[in-house]
Order: C-alpha cells, then sequence, then structure tokens
C-alpha cells in the first residue's frame, strides 16, 4: 500500500501526510508550560472547532502540557484535501492567542514541532485512540479515561 498523493513539509523533523489515511499528532508547550484548567478549556474548543471542518477528529486529548489528535483531513470545495500543517497551524495560532489573551502574557505558547504518524489500518486507528485515552491515566491526573475533562473519543471508537 503506498502513498499516492502526499504532501511533505519538513522543519526539524519530516512530516508526511496521506491522502485518506487518518494520522495522529502531538504538540507541546514551550518549556514545558503547564497549561491552567481555563487555558486547556480553549485549547479544546480550538480542536474541537477544526471537527467536521478540515479534519474529522477521531480522538483529542489536552494534557497539562501537550495535545495529542488522531485525525483524517477533510477536502476543501476543490476536491483537495486539506493539510497537517495548516489544521495546526490554525489550532495553535487561534489557541496561542486565546492563552496569551487570558494569562495576560505575549511568549510563545507551543513549540514550532509536532511529531506525528500515518495510521496504517483501523486496528491501528483503535490502538491510537486508546493510546490517547489512557494518556491521563498513565499521567496520574485520573482512574478512569472518561473522568478527564479535556478528552474527546469519536462516537464508534470508545
Amino acid at each position: 500500500m503506498g502513498i499516492t498523493n502526499k504532501s511533505e513539509y519538513r522543519r526539524n523533523l519530516p512530516h508526511i501526510q496521506r491522502d485518506d489515511a487518518a494520522h495522529t499528532v502531538r504538540f507541546s508547550t514551550v518549556d514545558r508550560l503547564i497549561l491552567p484548567y481555563r487555558a486547556r478549556d480553549l485549547v479544546f474548543s480550538h480542536c474541537m472547532h477544526e471537527h467536521e471542518k478540515r479534519a474529522l477528529l477521531h480522538a483529542l486529548v489536552v494534557m497539562p502540557d501537550h495535545v495529542h489528535l488522531a485525525l483524517s483531513f477533510l477536502r476543501d470545495k476543490s476536491g483537495d484535501q486539506f493539510t497537517l500543517s495548516r489544521i495546526l497551524h490554525s489550532i495553535k495560532g487561534a489557541s496561542a492567542h486565546s492563552i496569551n489573551k487570558l494569562l495576560h502574557r505575549k511568549e510563545s505558547v507551543w513549540q514550532d514541532e509536532s511529531f506525528d504518524h500515518i495510521v496504517r489500518s483501523y486496528e491501528g486507528l483503535e490502538g491510537a485512540v486508546e493510546y490517547i485515552r489512557q494518556n491521563p491515566v498513565r499521567r496520574g491526573l485520573v482512574k478512569k479515561p472518561e473522568d478527564y475533562r479535556w478528552l474527546w473519543v469519536a462516537p464508534g471508537l470508545k
């Protein structure tokens, strides 16, 4: 199963996007900045804003200092798939602006780099979603994933 239409961009790490495949992505705060609850609410809202607009979200968790997403890319009116770089730019830019306004600061919020992975099968997507679900449990923030306020999983993948 080769990569058909792919878009690639490079910062420090290569980023390859495969058409019609799910992807996982993780992005972190600068200097491990801990986001207060209200800031996590903002990040969660900005991520969910992309759902069914430019991406189909499968799972999302906003941790105190990073975010995990599992998503597939939707297409624009001309049939071109939205890109991971465009979606992340939107989420990170809008959420950074909102967080800085909330916290009365002007510094960078997010690291430039993100870590992404192409999900190669439905079983792989289920595993990625479960990894995202368990992230707050592994960090000791809750005992059960469903108790974590900033976790969302698409119906049918829970």
